[in-house]
């Protein structure tokens, strides 16, 4: 009997010991990997897990598909390079460092490129309510402006602008699939309750909004939020506000359109604190049957690139050539570790390009290109490199020409790639060539292509002003000079409209002085 009960206390114990060893495992942390998520309009570059990854990259398909049933408007599939590419950084405090901002309050950016867009965010989980991460509604309110860019040319007033992109970014991820899209704006709650106050007529008159601008953080978000959301949802107001939008465009007055559109601005004023009293408010409900979009494509990054995602991460997001120096060690030292990997070598080619060593650039992209002929930024950097040799070149026709080879077969392995119109078309300003139409008509194409590029907005602005086309110009020029977040670049497209009125179409036109155009703006916004 005492012998039984040892060897059931025996079997007791060790079936103790196996779901100890069970817990153990399964408690333990699961083990997350650097995974690239493409689909048709994103790529996203995430340390973490597998499904994780994928739920991101379906919910920002998503996005697009409720941005463009709600807007009613549509834009081509862009080409591979031309997609939105988001890297998934981690804290606050690695977001602050890419941005180089001791903002306390930047959760993530976006610089828009052409080519060569990207995003940074700190997190891709949802919370447990459908609620993203705080820094995936920056990204929701940037790709609304991205997509809204890429769907129309027209410039619109910045209250508006900045009103749609909250309405959209306003969204929530359900588990079952579906969508809920111009929700409540809560992360402007604290913004409109304790924030200075910006009045219906600031927001409709912008110079009275800069007048009465105070110091410090306002509540220009929240109340453009307010002001877009009442509009669309108010059943007595219906088409107005896109009543209001086609009588700018036009060329009225924001006030003057507001007025003819909306009415008295002091009843607007009025129906809308009301209305941010509410206690509930409409909201666009997508069911899942209703979004469709192609399948996701995920790849686990070897372990070459995932060792050398930190060093890309850094010089995708833009480096000086000291800070290109300081991080190219690490670059070298990855890329003696795994020699014959293509990410890691156009990665290298890269860093080598940013630091200033050309040489080395071209000699790691052909090496990339060699084991990979798909690995299109190797093609970009050894063009790069190619034509910073070209500017010093004895025969400056035959280096270019040697440099848009680079870039030629790019071309060939995706058309409407912008970098090679761009460079063909710098192939000539740069040596003082005569352009010609084929050149022209690039740049142009380029420009078409990436819309959300403001530097590029500008550089095919002055070409059309060179050739007369006054009003191209100035159309191109107006979302420049609209951008509160563009910087010199808007000041400068603001100078030129200035000097273009009176300007008949036809006549040739260039400025005293022409800023560089090819810079495009990186200032992190909201």
């Amino acid at each position: 009997m005492l012998a039984c009960r040892q060897r059931r206390g025996n079997r007791v114990v060790k079936f103790a010991r196996f779901l100890l060893a069970l817990l153990a495992v399964s408690a333990g942390p699961v083990q997350a990997q650097w995974y690239e998520a493409s689909s048709d309009h994103f790529v996203i570059y995430a340390e973490d897990q597998e499904k994780d990854v994928r739920v991101f990259a379906e919910n920002l398909e998503k996005y697009h598909a409720a941005i463009s049933m709600v807007s009613g408007r549509s834009i081509e599939p862009p080409s591979p390079s031309n997609r939105l590419t988001i890297f998934v950084v981690g804290s606050q405090r690695d977001i602050r460092k890419l941005a180089r901002t001791k903002d306390q309050a930047l959760a993530g950016f976006y610089l828009p490129r052409a080519g060569a867009s990207r995003a940074f965010v700190q997190d891709i989980r949802n919370r447990s309510n459908g609620y993203p991460d705080f820094s995936t509604v920056i990204l929701l309110h940037e790709y609304a402006h991205h997509f809204l860019m890429s769907s129309s040319r027209h410039a619109l007033p910045r209250w508006m602008n900045e009103g749609g992109a909250e309405f959209l970014a306003s969204t929530i991820f359900n588990k079952d699939g579906s969508i809920q899209i111009g929700r409540p704006a809560k992360h402007r709650a604290g913004e409109l309750t304790y924030a200075s106050e910006v009045s219906v007529h600031e927001l409709l008159d912008p110079e009275l909004y800069e007048n009465r601008r105070r110091q410090g953080y306002d509540a220009f978000y929240g109340m453009s939020w307010a002001l877009y959301h009442y509009l669309v949802f108010n059943p007595d107001r219906k088409g107005q506000l896109g009543e209001y939008a086609a009588l700018v465009t036009k060329g009225l007055a924001s006030m003057a359109a507001a007025e003819k559109a909306f009415g008295d601005i002091d009843t607007l004023q009025e129906e809308v604190e009301r209305y941010l009293k509410q206690r509930r408010m409409q909201t666009y409900n997508i069911a899942a049957e209703a979004i469709s979009y192609n399948p996701i494509r995920l790849r686990e990054l070897p372990d070459g690139e995932a060792e050398m995602m930190d060093v890309r991460i850094v010089s995708q997001r833009g480096v000086s050539r000291d800070e290109a120096i300081e991080l190219l060690p690490d670059a070298r030292k990855t890329a003696e570790r795994y020699p014959d990997d293509p990410g890691v070598l156009t990665a290298l080619a890269e860093a080598e390009y940013d630091a200033g060593n050309d040489d080395a650039a071209i000699a790691a992209a052909d090496r990339a290109t060699a084991i990979d002929p798909q690995r299109r930024n190797a093609y970009v950097q050894k063009g790069y490199a190619l034509f910073r040799k070209a500017e010093n070149a004895d025969n400056p026709e035959a280096a270019y020409g040697e440099a848009m080879k680079a870039f030629g077969a790019l071309n060939q392995i995706e058309n409407d790639h912008p970098l090679p119109l761009i460079h063909y078309y710098l192939s000539f300003v740069r040596r003082g060539a005569q352009l010609t139409e084929n050149a022209r008509h690039a740049l142009e194409r380029a420009a078409q292509l990436s819309p959300f590029d403001q530097g590029l907005a500008m550089m095919a602005a002055l070409m059309f002003a060179d050739e007369g086309k006054i009003m191209m110009a100035r159309a191109s020029l107006e979302p420049v000079a609209n951008n509160p977040h563009g910087g010199s670049l808007a000041d400068n497209a603001r100078a030129i409209l200035l000097s273009l009125e009176g300007v008949e179409e036809g006549s040739h036109w260039q400025p005293e002085t022409i800023p560089d155009p090819v810079v495009s703006t990186e200032q992190p916004t909201l």
